[in-house]
């Protein structure tokens, strides 16, 4: 259940930070692992996030 919410929460804000967060890691990279989506298309997104 945890995987899903953090996917439904990216899915829809788009928003890494946020997720990042939820699931209390200390670094990006972990977060889009465990989203299951591609790093490059992780920071051109978290880019676009204000913060």
């Amino acid at each position: 259940m945890r995987r899903t919410n953090a996917t439904l929460i990216y899915r829809r804000t788009t928003n890494l930070s946020a997720v990042q967060l939820l699931l209390w890691h200390s670094k990006l990279e972990p977060t889009v692992r465990y989203l299951g989506i591609e790093m490059d298309d992780a920071l051109e997104i978290s880019g676009q996030t204000e913060i």
